[in-house]
């Protein structure tokens, strides 16, 4: 007997980006269609706005794309009516808006998480659940390439700091962005997972997140063919905001590590380890920062003011300072 078709929600979380949903949501339907046959899929925004500024915009993409299919459809070309959801989530911060994509996907067998200002590859969706179903993991995940509005300052570039992990499909790995992750919701129900929403502000609820499925006896699997495109905007490619991010990434490292640690004692120890490997990416950053302004390197002047960065973001986490990158002024 054939088994019946998983149902997916792809999730898009947005906030005040009107430019991207136009773009990204017409995408997503053709994801959703291509895997026709394979699984039943519907597209879910998650609008984090109290004002749901979204809310026209979502209306007005929807039923243009649902007329769409009806000609497709009416042509024999089509593959059937494609469901695009729209959901408020008026808490603030970006935990609380995945927390309502896990609730708006109580009917479905699959979650799968993309940003508003990413873009899909051709064969994206298709990839993912071939992954994930193969593999029986509780998770997929795919690589995230960056497209920049303008070119990178050269510095930027040099430090490669929007150069992310490329590995083999199958890779298990044992943490993971949800910018371009696919869930097992029978996983993810069975043990109760949330993300944070104490981390909103902060970030590193996703690293959190994906880190208690590996905690929990769950497995996260790579696969190098779905790639999604991260647009990349001006108010990113700063020297500061760079620079801001590699801390937060050694911060938000360094809470997750002590969350997941419930003993005292072994708390205080990891807490030692942190800070012990911290200090040490500090002081091997400076001296490649240092090699870098005695031999003008613009690479290694770069690349040691990250490593410097991130350095600093493990030591001060644990010691509990937490770097509000998502704040909302």
């Amino acid at each position: 007997m054939t088994p019946p078709e998983p149902t997916v929600t792809i999730a898009v979380l947005t906030f005040r980006r009107p430019d991207d949903l136009p773009v990204v949501l017409p995408a997503l339907v053709d994801q959703a269609r291509s895997v026709a046959g394979t699984a039943r899929a519907r597209v879910l925004v998650v609008d984090n706005d109290p004002a749901r500024s979204a809310e026209a915009t979502v209306a007005g993409i929807a039923a243009d794309i649902a007329a769409g299919i009806a000609a497709d459809t009416a042509a024999g070309t089509g593959y059937g009516d494609i469901e695009v959801a729209y959901a408020c989530e008026r808490a603030p911060g970006i935990a609380a808006a995945r927390n309502r994509a896990l609730r708006e996907s109580e009917d479905s067998d699959l979650l799968v998480f993309i940003d508003d200002d990413e873009r899909p590859s051709a064969h994206w969706l298709r990839e993912l659940l071939r992954t994930l179903l193969d593999t029986g993991a509780s998770a997929a995940v795919g690589p995230v390439v960056s497209e920049f509005a303008v070119e990178p300052d050269p510095w930027i570039a040099a430090g490669e700091f929007f150069v992310r992990r490329r590995l083999p499909t199958g890779t298990t790995v044992d943490v993971a962005a949800t910018n371009n992750l696919l869930l097992d919701l029978a996983f993810v129900r069975r043990h109760g997972l949330a993300f944070d929403t104490g981390l909103g502000a902060f970030g590193g609820e996703d690293t959190l997140f994906t880190r208690q499925i590996v905690a929990l006896g769950g497995s996260i699997v790579w696969c190098a063919e779905a790639v999604v495109t991260d647009v990349v905007p001006v108010k990113r490619l700063t020297r500061r905001w760079v620079v801001q991010r590699a801390f937060s990434s050694g911060n938000g490292w360094s809470m997750t590590s002590l969350i997941l640690t419930r003993s005292p004692l072994r708390r205080g120890r990891l807490r030692a380890r942190l800070t012990a490997s911290g200090l040490v990416r500090i002081a091997g950053g400076a001296v490649r920062l240092s090699r870098g302004t005695v031999l003008r390197s613009t690479r290694d002047r770069a690349k040691g003011v990250r490593t410097i960065a991130r350095g600093a973001g493990m030591v001060s986490g644990a010691f509990g300072y937490a770097y509000q990158e998502y704040r909302r002024d």
